[in-house]
């Protein structure tokens, strides 16, 4: 039970940071691209340096955490443009994410020793 606990850990946050990530950078695009008010970006800002902060907390090292990542910032990625922007993810979209989704679970769950 505890290494499904880890795993559930582990998964909470690289959706955590994924959303600092993405909603610290889209705040940026919003106040930078479309002229929302600077506090937007001051905002964007401090979130992104909690998307810093988080993958810290992963029991991995740097370079497979930060490569596991990146699958989920493509899956999230997509979801937040379609959930705040209305940018649908067509088949290809769904498709691909989950490839990179996939490759996330072989390559940061699979088991070491």
């Amino acid at each position: 039970m505890n290494a499904v606990l880890g795993i559930v850990r582990s998964f909470g946050l690289f959706v955590l940071a994924g959303l600092c990530e993405i909603g610290g950078g889209w705040l940026m695009w919003k106040a930078l691209r479309e002229g929302r008010p600077p506090l937007w970006g001051f905002l964007g800002g401090a979130v992104l340096v909690l998307y810093g902060v988080i993958p810290t907390f992963q029991p991995s090292t740097f370079g497979r955490t930060y490569a596991a990542y990146g699958g989920f910032f493509i899956a999230l990625s997509l979801l937040w443009g379609w959930a705040f922007d209305g940018s649908r993810p067509d088949r290809a979209d769904v498709l691909g994410g989950g490839i990179a989704l996939v490759g996330v679970v072989l390559m940061y769950y699979w088991p070491r020793h």
